[in-house]
């Protein structure tokens, strides 16, 4: 046997990803499953951007291109951040992974030194902390409270830094909860963030257009213009335009990171896919309504779940202020006892409960650091959402 390094042992595999492959794994027994588990689109790539791809196969766009993404590509994303976030970078102050997973984990890979320490809210993506654990860096959870809809408060945060204190990690709209910063909110932590100069922030805004109820998406950077030289802004094609298979994400910053975090790709995946970075290109550069499209419609689906959810004795469902997850709160049900006398204590016991006795995959909250919580997504069509919800009811009616 080969000895795994005792980097590999620090993280564990992505409960999003196993938990997509066990209900794949679950349908090809025969059984009849719901996965709710999904973090993409349940739509289509639109066909003008696949279109393009096609095209660019056709012209010869097969091989390798610089590293941190064509100059196309990187112009095309230059312009995206003037146009929708009011943010000017020069070209060399942009990169493009293979995903926006890559552009966090080449950020905090380039950066960190052992014992650094990231603030990372919580609820928070998965994979945020064990990135940090394989960069040799320290997590420092902090929690943001259901009254504070599950946001960063700045007086927490002011708690939270040290001097070795090297990010601050902020995703909004969030994954799981939905929360989604204000200007106002922003500004808050902005304040802190200015009394700490040596503190850097990444801001992941891959669900920035699915955003609800009328909301202004507005990234710290924009809202803290003071913030913009050590702010790391994350986005990508993935979710706004049904690409997550494409695997397109980029990241804006002093040019100085981005040729390390260009240099650190440079000895790991090379660049992006030449094809998909074509497509990405239409994406950004071409029409719009796509997105307003797909927002409409998981709105929708978002108040149907909600509203079916809440009445459902011991859960409570919060309505998201973006992204396609419900983030539900199941701790009333702590306690109470499964037909075969198994008690429920933590969201793990719950959601276990639902895949045995109802077919239905959902996700425990303790993989995003909120283990009185389980989450839902609704990038799903309504038959499938509304089957999940009756599922919840009878999985709650047999406890006792």
């Amino acid at each position: 046997m080969i000895a795994i390094s005792s980097r590999l042992q620090r993280i564990k595999p992505s409960p999003s990803s196993m938990a997509g492959a066990r209900a794949r794994e679950l349908r090809a027994q025969g059984r009849d499953i719901v996965g709710l588990t999904a973090g993409e689109p349940d739509f289509d790539t639109p066909q003008h951007i696949q279109e393009a791809a096609w095209q660019a196969m056709q012209q010869g766009k097969t091989r390798y291109t610089d590293v941190g993404g064509t100059l196309e590509l990187r112009e095309a994303i230059r312009q995206k951040f003037l146009r929708e976030n009011a943010l000017d970078y020069a070209v060399n102050e942009i990169v493009a992974g293979t995903g926006a997973k890559q552009i966090v984990f080449n950020a905090l890979m380039c950066t960190l030194e052992p014992g650094d320490e990231v603030i990372i809210p919580a609820p928070y993506w998965v994979s945020y902390p064990d990135i940090t654990l394989l960069a040799d860096g320290k997590p420092v959870m902090v929690t943001g409270l259901p009254e504070h809809g599950f946001k960063l408060q700045p007086d927490d945060l002011e708690q939270a830094i040290t001097p070795r204190t090297r990010w601050l990690l902020l995703n909004s709209p969030n994954n799981p909860s939905g929360a989604t910063y204000t200007r106002e909110e922003l500004v808050a932590l902005g304040e802190v963030l200015k009394r700490h100069p040596h503190v850097w922030v990444m801001t992941d805004d891959i669900y920035e257009h699915l955003i609800y109820d009328g909301r202004e998406f507005v990234t710290i950077a924009q809202a803290v213009p003071e913030l913009k030289e050590r702010t790391l802004t994350i986005n990508g094609v993935s979710k706004s335009y049904a690409m997550t298979g494409w695997r397109i994400g980029y990241g804006a910053a002093p040019a100085e990171l981005c040729k390390a975090m260009t240099k650190l790709q440079s000895q790991s995946t090379s660049n992006p896919n030449s094809v998909a970075q074509a497509a990405a290109v239409a994406a950004l550069n071409g029409p719009q309504d796509f997105i307003q499209t797909s927002r409409h419609s998981f709105q929708t689906r978002r108040d149907l779940v909600v509203e079916t959810l809440n009445r459902i004795d011991g859960i409570h469902a919060y309505r998201p202020e973006g992204a396609f997850y419900i983030f539900a709160a199941c701790d009333a049900l702590f306690g109470l006892k499964t037909p075969d006398g198994h008690v429920i204590k933590s969201s793990d016991d719950w959601v276990m409960h639902l895949l045995d006795s109802e077919n239905l995959a959902v996700l425990q909250g303790s993989a995003y650091g909120i283990p009185s919580h389980f989450r839902l997504s609704f990038a799903a069509s309504e038959e499938q959402l509304l089957q999940g919800c009756s599922r919840v009811a009878r999985a709650r009616a047999s406890l006792s």
